[in-house]
This record gives structure tokens, sequence and C-alpha cells, in this order.
């Protein structure tokens, strides 16, 4: 029961990103059109403003929604370097995180019972050296950041140290 409420609170969230027309926005077009818009309301409401961006970032990036790359660099267009980055840095950190618990609360006691004896050397690996293999690939920009997230989530890494490795990375 409790894997299917993460199943339907996942394609909720995707249902309404869709609905609402979010994915016209993450687009650069979408972004270059929007931009008077944006900063006018950031102008008005500049608290408001970045507990929304701050919020539709983590869902993005927790949902694995395509989108993620765009809003990075639309945090450093409307918000500034200093402020985007912090933005961007907690945002993706937290979807990440949520990310890897969907991923490990859905998927990873049929993983591990289906492959475990061919994964204990891995998941050995994983709890001794787990933060050094997640840093390496979070410093890797050919890696899907969406990948790792579900990926990571299959081993046995603790989830604060996930957390904090894919902070500092």
């Amino acid at each position: 029961m409790r894997k299917l409420s993460i199943i339907g609170a996942i394609v909720l969230v995707l249902l309404v990103l869709r609905y609402f027309g979010l994915h016209e926005y993450l687009s650069l077009d979408g972004l270059k059109a929007q931009r008077a818009n944006f900063e006018a309301y950031y102008q008005s409401a500049p608290f408001v403003t970045i507990g929304a961006f701050f919020l539709l970032y983590v869902t993005v990036t927790a949902v694995s929604f395509p989108g993620a790359a765009i809003l990075t660099i639309a945090a450093g267009m409307l918000f500034g370097l200093v402020t985007g980055t912090l933005i961007v840095s907690f945002a993706s950190t937290i979807g990440a995180t949520l990310a890897f618990l969907g991923s490990r609360h859905l998927f990873r006691d049929s993983v591990q019972s289906r492959f475990g004896e061919r994964l204990e050397s891995f998941n050995e690996g994983m709890r001794k050296d787990g933060a050094f293999y997640l840093f390496s690939l979070r410093l890797i920009p050919v890696v899907p950041f969406f990948l790792i997230n579900l990926l990571m989530g299959l081993t046995a890494i603790p989830a604060r140290t996930f957390y904090w490795v894919s902070q500092l990375g």
C-alpha cells in the first residue's frame, strides 16, 4: 500500500505539472517569454517568489521531471549568481534526496532479493566507500543526475550520507 501511495503521488505531481503547462516554461524560449512577468512578480514579492521557485525546483528534481537544467539557468538569470546558486544548491539536493528515498522505497527490496548474492561485494563497497563513489559521480557531468539519484537509492548508502555528499558535490 505504501508503494502505491508513492507511485500515486509521483504520477499526481507529474499530471499537475503537465496540466498547468509548467513544461512550457522549462525551456529557454519559455523563460525568455516570461522573464518580464517573473521579474515584476519577484520585485513585488521576493520571498514568495523565491519560496515558490524553490518548491518547484525540489518537485521537478524529486520526480525526475525534465527541466532541472533549465531551472538552474533560470535561477541565475532571475535571482543573480549568489541567490540563484543558494536556491539551486539546496533545492536540488533536497529534490535528489526525495528521488533517492522514493527509489529506495519502491525498488530496493525487489532488486536486492533478485540480485542480492551478485550485488553483495558491490553493497559492501558502497557501505565502505559510498560517499567517495557518489562524490565522484556528482563531479562527472556526463552522468545524468536523475539517474544517480535513482540508482543510489538501490544501494546501501545511508540517506544522510547521500544528502551531505550531494550537497557538497
